[in-house]
């Protein structure tokens, strides 16, 4: 019990309390001193001060001093990667104090493919707001591994991305249904036709994705269903790069017609790839808790803009409807 007693004492000692992180941050952040000191609005030795503390209390060297400024240790650098965490999470419930005390204005946030997040979010956001316009919207463009882990983690409210996506701490919903699409500039030999085969690209440089990326590889599934060689001469990472592309006469790509909503592109003309390759819209949500009133109306909202129905209860899907929609 007393060696028990001992440890707790001894980890108390080294604790860090939230100055003291705000306060290595800011150096970290600024390089210096001086600069934490005017970020903080504090004066210099009172940072120099709490900065010997803290290195005091917990035994570590975080920084050098080298002709008057501050170099991180290693340590520093390690510590620096866990401390930024933590600030994050300090300002997010500062969010959610802050919305608590306006009652119930509360906010969304989103994260979203490119081709998801080019028209039918912004439309989708454009269309709640005239409903709910004191609510705070967050919207953010992410990877499809950084979108996922968002979502995983909670740190979002919900995610769409036209990949499928197998992660057990996120729930998945498919709310619509396109296909892929050859684009291409109005006097291009291809905009004459009604629809593109694979073989029909081989003439033509096509703008890709690269093989790394889950929507290349996708891509590069459907380019397999014909022996045709296809030239890939330019390699982006977004379809709406892709779709720019395009519009200034640089190629030829393929994309989902998702990422074509809107009025966005006006020079650009879509052909249906044959054989048809279908991508859909998945809707994503935290299996950590369920998903608040106001973000479940916004995804009411969604769907009502795509048309489709929320999915009923009598397909099984009991939990997944309470938490969707």
């Amino acid at each position: 019990m007393l060696i028990f007693r001992r440890s707790i004492t001894e980890c108390y000692r080294v604790s860090l309390n939230l100055r003291q992180i705000e306060v290595f941050r800011a150096i970290m952040i600024t390089g210096s001193i001086s600069g934490a000191a005017r970020l903080l609005s504090v004066s210099q030795p009172a940072i120099s001060r709490l900065l010997a503390y803290t290195e005091d209390r917990l035994k570590l060297k975080l920084f050098e001093r080298v002709k008057g400024r501050v170099q991180p240790t290693p340590e520093a650098r390690r510590l620096f990667a866990e401390v930024d965490q933590v600030h994050q999470g300090v300002l997010r419930v500062n969010e959610i104090a802050e919305e608590l005390r306006r009652r119930g204005t509360g906010s969304v946030r989103i994260v979203a493919s490119p081709s998801i997040g080019q028209a039918i979010v912004p439309t989708a956001i454009a269309r709640f707001r005239a409903s709910y316009p004191d609510v705070r919207i967050e919207l953010e463009i992410l990877t499809l591994t950084d979108l996922v882990a968002r979502v995983g983690a909670n740190r979002v409210d919900l995610g769409l991305t036209v990949l499928p996506v197998d992660e057990p701490t996120v729930f998945s919903s498919q709310i619509a249904e396109g296909r892929l699409m050859v684009i291409c500039p109005q006097e291009h030999p291809l905009a004459a036709l009604k629809s593109v085969r694979v073989a029909d690209l081989a003439p033509f440089p096509l703008i890709g994705y690269g093989p790394q990326t889950p929507y290349g590889l996708h891509v590069e599934q459907a380019l397999r269903t014909s022996r045709a060689p296809v030239r890939v001469n330019t390699q982006v990472r977004f379809t709406p790069q892709a779709c720019a592309l395009v519009q200034a006469g640089a190629g030829v790509a393929i994309v989902d017609e998702f990422v074509l909503s809107g009025r966005t592109w006006p020079d650009i003309v879509a052909r249906p790839l044959v054989p048809k390759t279908t991508m859909r819209i998945h809707l994503l949500s935290s299996r950590l808790e369920p998903m608040s009133h106001i973000a479940r109306t916004f995804v009411r909202d969604l769907r009502q803009l795509i048309g489709t129905p929320p999915p009923a209860a009598s397909q099984g899907e009991d939990f997944d409807v309470a938490h969707l929609t």
